[in-house]
């Protein structure tokens, strides 16, 4: 027990050395699980004499294709809006005049003047340190230009893991799983792969969902740095029950900033989208794989952030989704063990 207990703190310990690789090699398998379908369609369209790598090459050139397309229609123009808006916000953020034009609710009309100067008292106390962090935060971020490199090696990553994944898997269950317990593991491992692939995909379609109708909505309404803002949405998706919130605050902000004078309008087509993303959507999308309690599902994020950042919260949901697929097989066992008699084993 005591060898036990320590190789475990090892592990653990080594896991988290090496924490960034981690995350690595876990990106890169949800993204192999993005592309699995299509790969399988492709394979079952092409002839049997062809290999199934060449299948595997079609959808990378494919995937190719269509990022250089992404990027040539929607690149420049987000570029265009994220450094219009570097150059316009410091100003904007010194002169909060701009809620002068918010139309509020008759109720709160009278504490429009304080709301005004609360505003003006925060910015003039603390306004001075933020622009010094934001220029602190994007030197950060060019000299981490080392990510780059990550990006590259996802998908390089998860080809591999197409191609390999099955026999890496049974490698793996052949050289620590006693043969007599092979079928149970098999089932687990089944079941985590049906799930990762079924959650992956509902977020990214989630995402483009999202993305979609924020865009058209906030572009007819004259919104500014529609399609970064609608980008901004779509991000948010990614990250359960705080992303969606955060990235509606962020939208209310710029566009507050910016002089946008549909603000009320704005949140009521969020409150609707939610409804649709969260009662129609997400439960069609997600259909029976991520049975989660909300309030399991928020604890996980909050953790998940306090552990790892951004990264913590996004992984959150589908490690404890993995828990749970783990647990009702064990306890499935252990019941079939309890009720039958070695005999008829």
């Amino acid at each position: 027990m005591a060898w036990t207990v320590f190789l475990l703190a090892l592990l653990l310990a080594t896991a988290y050395a090496v924490r960034e690789t981690l995350a690595v090699f876990v990106i890169a398998l949800l993204f192999a699980y993005l592309l699995m379908p299509l790969v399988g369609f492709v394979e079952r369209i092409t002839p049997r004499r062809i290999s199934p790598r060449i299948a595997l090459a079609i959808v990378y050139l494919a995937l190719v294709g269509a990022i250089v397309a992404l990027v040539l229609t929607l690149g420049s123009r987000l570029a265009d809006e994220a450094n219009s808006l570097a150059m316009q916000l410091p100003a904007l953020l010194k002169n909060p005049t701009w809620m002068q034009k918010i139309p509020l609710p008759a109720w709160l009309e009278p504490a429009r003047a304080a709301m005004i100067q609360k505003v003006e008292d925060e910015l003039s106390s603390g306004g001075q340190e933020i622009l010094p962090y934001i220029k602190g935060l994007g030197g950060q971020l060019v000299s981490g230009a080392k990510y780059a490199l990550y990006l590259v090696l996802t998908p390089i990553l998860a080809f591999f893991f197409l191609k390999d994944g099955a026999a890496i898997r049974d490698e793996f269950v052949a050289a620590l799983v006693e043969e007599r317990r092979r079928p149970m593991v098999d089932n687990i491992l089944e079941d985590i792969n049906l799930l990762l692939g079924e959650y992956i995909r509902a977020l990214v379609l989630l995402s483009v969902a999202s993305f979609t109708a924020s865009s058209l909505f906030l572009a007819f309404s004259g919104a500014p740095y529609a399609v970064l803002l609608a980008g901004v949405a779509a991000l948010g998706e990614f990250i359960p029950v705080v992303g969606p919130a955060a990235g509606g605050l962020i939208i209310v902000l710029v566009t507050g900033l910016s002089g946008y004078s549909h603000l009320l309008l704005y949140l009521l087509f969020w409150l609707l989208w939610r409804m649709v993303q969260d009662y129609v959507l997400s439960p069609y999308l997600m259909s029976k794989g991520v049975q989660l309690n909300p309030m399991l599902v928020l604890f996980g994020v909050l953790a998940g952030d306090q552990i790892a950042g951004v990264l913590g919260m996004f992984l959150s949901v589908p490690l404890l989704a993995i828990l749970r697929v783990i647990f009702v097989r064990l306890r499935r066992v252990r019941t079939l063990d309890l009720v039958t008699p070695r005999g008829e084993l």
